[in-house]
């Protein structure tokens, strides 16, 4: 039986906050805006504004865990977010829809708005030129065909079972991520394994003395075009640290591209380059832990690429060290520019750090390093893997196509 949205879910528009009012110092509650909504979710930055003037009439604008959200403004096909206990407490703001069941299961909410009819039906109601625009009326009149509310529930049940083996693989590779700089500082910085005193013969070496560097594709917004060669840029890089699998720009590049500039699997990336003027990301270094399927990435000229000069220290071992934090902080030191932030070339070359005289006595580290990191990418693979079961499944289960009737969960 088909149902609008509007008839299954209540949707409600934002408090028209006053923005003169707003403060970025923390205190009060945070607010959800439309540009801290993106494909990938909720997103948050140095453009984070709070709202500490919390009164009864603000009562009705709390969100709650699985609230759903829709940016009414720009992306508005894809900019959606399903709001997480952690997240709590958040206030929404104008020009944000939240959309909270009536008589479904709240989560099938989200299945239904990340679906690619809906999707499509938003590209066909937006309005606006430069920027577009959805109503509340607009999100309403979206018309969904739905089983009965006990095949509801074990789509709900199917679906988000995959989502939390994905949350799951995430959890588990925020942990290994921890592990890596733990082992490293207790290594490099601390020298725990030696007694935690640098032992004799370690010295202090350039960067340059294990590594070389190898700058990135230059390339024209004309190359950008569906392809099955993807280019890594900052785009990759997360603001909190992290390499974001879903910021590959798909290319078809020129003559002019190098063979040095392909990335292979477990290349080490910097970012060389930085829009947000709080240099979130310049000086971040990531390891490209997966390829998403691609024939082929290479990187733009906003990254370089760091390339191990000796065996023993190897792509694992040098991430590691770029990882740490005494390698963003010297980094700050080289950041020149205003408006687009640039790293000095001088920078990566000239970083300082203690190694052994025979760097076998790394061996050991290195092999833990590199078992790590290998999870990390098994986990992220799993999780496209899953990803792309859960995006399949979806229209089937939610048209009938699937019966689940005979499902016992």
């Amino acid at each position: 039986m088909k149902y609008k949205l509007s008839d299954i879910c209540d949707i409600k528009v934002g408090y028209p906050f006053k923005s003169h009012c707003f403060n970025k110092n923390g205190n009060g509650v945070r607010l959800v805006r439309g540009m801290n909504i993106s494909k990938n979710g909720l997103r948050w930055g140095n453009q984070t504004r709070w709202w500490s003037n919390l009164t009864k009439e603000l009562n009705d604008y709390y969100l709650k865990s699985d609230d759903v959200l829709i940016a009414m403004d720009g992306n508005v096909n894809t900019n959606f977010a399903l709001i997480k206990k952690e997240d709590l407490p958040l206030l929404l703001v104008q020009r944000v829809a939240r959309l909270r069941s009536k008589v479904v299961p709240q989560r099938l909410i989200w299945y239904i708005i990340k679906t690619r009819n809906f999707s499509l039906y938003m590209n066909a109601v937006k309005t606006g030129t430069t920027i577009s625009h959805v109503s509340a009326q607009q999100i309403g009149d979206y018309e969904v065909e739905l089983p009965d509310l006990e095949a509801q529930g074990k789509i709900v049940n199917i679906l988000s079972t995959l989502d939390e083996k994905i949350a799951n693989n995430n959890a588990i590779n925020a942990n290994l991520q921890q592990q890596i700089r733990l082992l490293t500082t207790a290594w490099l910085t601390d020298f725990l394994p030696f007694g935690g005193t640098r032992p004799q013969g370690w010295c202090e070496v350039n960067l340059a003395e294990v590594a070389d560097f190898q700058g990135g594709y230059s390339y024209t917004s004309e190359e950008l075009q569906e392809s099955t060669i993807a280019m890594a840029t900052i785009k990759n890089f997360d603001r909190k640290g992290g390499f974001k699998m879903d910021g590959f720009k798909e290319i078809v590049p020129s003559y002019k591209l190098k063979e040095s500039q392909t990335a292979k699997l477990f290349d080490v990336l910097v970012a060389h380059t930085d829009l947000t003027q709080n240099a979130e990301v310049i000086g971040n270094a990531e390891i490209l832990n997966s390829t998403m399927g691609y024939d082929k990435v290479i990187f733009s000229m906003d990254l370089v690429k760091v390339i191990p000069k000796h065996s023993v220290i190897s792509q694992f071992l040098l991430a590691a060290i770029l990882q740490d934090k005494r390698f963003k902080g010297h980094c700050l030191g080289y950041v020149n520019g205003t408006t687009v932030l640039h790293l000095s070339k001088k920078a990566l070359p000239e970083y300082k750090l203690y190694l052994p005289s025979h760097l076998s006595v790394l061996s050991p580290l290195s092999d833990l390093l590199e078992a790590h990191y290998r999870e990390i990418a098994y986990r992220i693979n799993e999780n496209k893997r899953l990803a792309e079961l859960r995006d399949t499944l979806l229209p089937k289960l939610m048209s009938g196509e699937i019966d689940v009737s005979d499902v016992e969960i």
